[in-house]
């Protein structure tokens, strides 16, 4: 992996506007000329700022803050010569709640439940973390001295079962506070049902909480399935008063520097937020970094005719993909990031492994060769960093195959020499192999890449995918490195990488929508529903999104709706969402579009089990202004013709040592045709393409590579 440098990058571009001047907002106010999209990740902070009044984009990368994050985008802005005060609106991708709820850094939290129930958080599914033997732990994400019971109870049709006692709740509510609780979550049971007692109880807290953070399970997710609902209650309350200090904190420190708008903040399922609200519902900003990068692939894709995307993010430690079907990214409610910790609230669909280019190789006491998932992280990182990592990894084996060019990773001085790494990868891994180093580098690359490819397999070939009928997007500082390999073990014809490939999360907040989605409940068997009221549902759905996106001070183009439903058939388990055409379904389409794709997906008919309609779906975008991607990538700084643009001939292993061009990107032609092997190098990232394989850049800039035969090898 190519090493990230700080600094920045002024782009001018005097045919291209970076924002589309003629693109209007839906109420004809006019446009937002600069536009700045900020990504926060774990080591850096990313910055794309796209200027249309002077045409120029420019690029930061700044180390994370990660004692206060909002000094880390300070600082982004300031790398990258921005006029705070000038820019009419700002994108911000966060880490804040995802590394809180992963690193378990939360605040003190209060749950009350229904009678009976104080346990639903620990005892969940009866699943272990440990699929085989009697070990392994799970701690709940709030402790049980901090959940109470109260008496109430609905049923699952909604009718009052037991009264809610308020007496009780309001002891409940004050015994919380004296334990120093800083947030509230009330969860009632059935309350997608009937959230009568669930609002009064509201009510009640409002009047003793000392502030705003209080959750209640059914506004946050109004669907069937206690546990779920009650942890994803429980994970918006735990992140509410973190993510509402750092926004407060951001909004003010930009405020001190001139700037005059409004921020918007990523949810994980693509699409943006007001600061001002995003605190309500925290929960939804979990996975907000990677769905950036995947909205990202679906504009970028989208703008090249290349809709269907398999999207490929591998970093320093862990790799992400996701599928893209028809430029609309895969979006779930029922996503786990990690072992009894699903939050079911909408997100971008990805699934990550550990493998990245710190992900340390190692000989296993059974005498295999395993690649990571630990790693060797940003310190002291790989060998080859010279910062005192010692371990072998996946970025030193690109080292050592010439995949990486030295002189531009190793900046210590008396730091590690090839040499060193070499004799480690002999050592460590060679001999109890039976290899030399470079054999072994090689087979460190072969099961990295093997990993990876069943990553891809996961949002593919699991769901009834092919990966042939798709392009590989591949981003991210390690990405373009393995994309033709992973590639080529899987079938897919095409890859892509974007002119950017290390700050596409950036350039994902730039480039995504406003989105809201809606799930409720209705879980009846079809035949029974009442569809007039299937339709008064999604009817709601779509005029309440309609009403929050007319909320935000943003200028749009459009809005648009995209109408499914969750079915399964009685008697099983697991949901299936099947996508409608319009908000007005008959029970006759339903049933033949849920055994389409049921058939779809497991290539099995059952017509002889009645169909239940589960959840009602409405997701409501409100899409933005068009951004040109070709001024990314500096006009002037292009050559004209490849000699130009090459910088030198390495000595790169492809099943055997080849003398392979090396060109820098930025001074390829704009028609620049290449046929491997060549690595084309960058300042986030390096590209190889191999034997046979060719490469071309279309007008926006991206560099599409085309298999050997166009069929993955």
């Amino acid at each position: 992996m190519t090493p990230h440098r700080t600094g920045h990058l002024l782009q001018k571009n005097k045919k291209g506007t970076g924002v589309d001047q003629a693109a209007k907002s839906a109420d004809g106010k006019g446009t937002q000329s600069v536009v700045a999209g900020i990504d926060v990740g774990g080591t850096f902070t990313d910055l794309v700022l796209f200027d249309a009044t002077h045409g120029t984009v420019r690029l930061a990368k700044t180390p994370t803050t990660l004692d206060n994050q909002a000094f880390g985008v300070i600082n982004a802005l300031d790398a990258a010569g921005a006029d705070i005060a000038a820019l009419d609106l700002i994108v911000h991708g966060t880490t804040t709640t995802t590394n809180a709820v992963l690193e378990r850094q939360l605040c003190k939290t209060g749950f009350i439940t229904t009678m009976g129930f104080r346990d639903v958080l620990e005892l969940g599914r009866r699943t272990r973390p440990q699929a085989y033997g009697m070990k392994g732990e799970f701690k709940p994400i709030i402790p049980r001295d901090l959940r109470l019971e109260v008496p109430e109870r609905m049923d699952a049709q909604g009718q009052v079962v037991t009264p809610l006692d308020e007496e009780s709740l309001r002891h409940s509510i004050t015994s919380l506070i004296d334990m120093g609780c800083e947030a509230l979550v009330i969860h009632f049971l059935h309350a997608y049902a009937n959230p009568a007692h669930e609002l009064r109880a509201g009510e009640i807290a409002a009047e003793l909480w000392p502030n705003d953070n209080i959750t209640l399970g059914h506004a946050l997710l109004s669907e069937s399935r206690e546990y779920e609902r009650g942890v994803t209650a429980a994970v918006n309350a735990s992140v509410q008063p973190l993510l509402r200090r750092y926004v407060e904190r951001l909004a003010d420190t930009l405020a001190a520097r001139g700037y005059k708008h409004d921020v918007l903040v990523m949810n994980g399922n693509g699409g943006m937020v007001s600061a001002r609200h995003v605190a309500r519902e925290a929960a939804k900003t979990v996975m907000s970094g990677p769905a950036s990068g995947v909205m990202a692939a679906a504009y970028t894709g989208r703008r090249a005719a290349m809709p269907n995307l398999i999207t490929y993010d591998m970093g320093g430690t862990s790799t992400d993909v996701a599928l893209i079907r028809n430029a609309e990214p895969t979006v779930s409610n029922e996503i786990e990031i990690e072992y009894a910790m699903p939050i079911h609230v909408p997100m971008v669909d990805v699934r990550t492994v550990g493998a990245g280019g710190g992900s340390i190789a190692r000989i296993t006491a059974a005498g295999l060769l395993q690649v990571g998932p630990e790693s060797a992280g940003a310190s002291p990182g790989p060998i080859c960093y010279g910062r005192g990592g010692t371990k072998p990894t996946i970025s030193d084996a690109n080292l050592l195959l010439g995949r990486l060019d030295p002189s531009r990773l190793n900046k210590v001085p008396g730091g590690m020499t090839l040499d060193d790494v070499k004799a480690i990868f002999e050592t460590e891994l060679g001999k109890p192999l039976g290899l030399d180093a470079i054999a072994s580098a090689s087979a460190v690359l072969r099961i990295a890449n093997a990993r990876m490819a069943d990553a891809v397999r996961m949002v593919s070939v699991s769901l009834g995918e092919d990966p042939r009928d798709f392009a590989l997007f591949a981003f991210g500082g390690a990405g373009p490195l393995h994309a033709s390999a992973i590639a080529r073990e899987l079938g897919i014809p095409k890859v892509l990488v974007p002119s950017r490939p290390g700050i596409t999360n950036a350039l994902g907040c730039v480039v995504a929508d406003l989105r809201h989605d809606f799930v409720n409940t209705v879980n009846r068997p079809l035949a029974i529903v009442d569809m007039d009221a299937v339709h008064e549902r999604f009817k709601a759905q779509r005029d309440e999104g309609h009403r929050l996106i007319g909320k935000e001070a943003v200028f749009i183009r459009e809005i648009r709706e995209i109408y499914s439903v969750d079915m399964q058939f009685i008697g099983q388990t697991h949901l299936l969402r099947v996508p409608l055409p319009n908000a007005t379904p008959t029970r006759e389409e339903l049933q033949q579009r849920f055994e389409e794709a049921y058939f779809s997906r497991f290539h099995v008919a059952l017509p002889e089990i009645r169909a239940n309609l589960v959840n009602v779906n409405t997701s409501v975008i409100g899409r933005r202004e068009e951004i040109d991607l070709s001024a990314l990538i500096d006009s002037e700084g292009r050559k004209q013709s490849l000699t130009d643009a090459q910088t030198g001939i390495r000595s790169v292993w492809f099943d055997g040592f080849v003398d392979t061009p090396i060109y820098w990107r930025d001074h390829l032609p704009a028609d620049a045709t290449l046929i491997g092997p060549a690595i084309v190098e960058q300042m986030d990232t390096t590209i190889i393409i191999e034997p046979g394989d060719h490469a071309h850049q279309d007008a926006d800039g991206n560099l599409i590579i085309t298999l050997k035969n166009g069929i993955g090898g």
